[in-house]
């Protein structure tokens, strides 16, 4: 069993991936980790899948999940997690925008500083500003409903002890308040690293504004069904 499982949803990124997997293959030899690496490909439409099943063929750690169309970053989590084997899961983008140099330290903080989920923080962001305002205003909402002091909750450098990514369910857009979704399990110890952010190398963006309503519609369903899930009655005051 190893231990670390790296989940790495994607779309459409298929010159970004040798170049992650020689990086983060380095990162996992000069420390000395057993890992397996899980690409979900959601859908994409360009050479992703046929670079994915190539690189596993000559290399017995890489694992592939493949959608037969773009369901969304949620679901590719959702099916990385369950495959996951290791006892940290680490979750990052396919763009080459997360650091695999985060990756040793964030293990550190699961292993030895007991935190259960350690989320990333990029605190100098390579994004256009049509990207960065709204996720400044997302985590400011997060923060006060949530009562979790994370300062980007969306990073998707992310590191998790093995029970929360398997007692946590992960549907529609809920990616963004993953933090959220594990404190109502039961999960508190939540910590957070400052993480080097990386301008995209290739492709494009895949943020669009519906994702910004969206965010907000599920932060607000998550806070409903914190606040009244268990006793639903106290919503009509009885």
């Amino acid at each position: 069993m190893p231990s670390i499982s790296v989940v790495i949803p994607l779309l459409n990124e298929a010159e970004s991936i040798p170049e992650l997997y020689e990086w983060i293959a380095e990162v996992m030899k000069t420390n000395g980790f057993s890992y397996e690496m899980i690409f979900v490909d959601d859908g994409s439409k360009d050479d992703s899948w046929e670079i994915i099943t190539g690189l596993s063929r000559q290399h017995p750690e890489i694992k592939g999940i493949r959608f037969g169309k773009n369901y969304g970053k949620s679901p590719a989590l959702q099916c990385g997690f369950q495959k996951a084997t290791g006892d940290v899961i680490i979750t990052m983008d396919a763009d080459l925008q997360d650091s695999p140099d985060e990756i040793p330290e964030l293990y550190r903080m699961i292993t030895e500083d007991k935190f259960q989920l350690v989320s990333g923080w990029k605190k100098k962001r390579h994004d256009p500003l049509s990207k960065t305002i709204p996720t400044k205003l997302f985590n400011a909402t997060a923060r006060t409903i949530s009562g979790i002091k994370l300062h980007d909750f969306n990073c998707g450098l992310k590191a998790y002890r093995k029970s929360v990514v398997k007692n946590i369910e992960i549907y529609n857009d809920m990616h963004r308040w993953i933090p959220y979704l594990a404190k109502n399990a039961g999960f508190n110890r939540i910590g957070e690293k400052q993480v080097q952010h990386q301008a995209r190398k290739y492709g494009n963006t895949k943020f669009g504004l519906d994702r910004f309503f969206n965010g907000y519609l599920d932060l607000f369903t998550l806070w409903f069904l914190a606040k009244f899930g268990k006793k639903p009655m106290h919503f009509f005051g009885f």
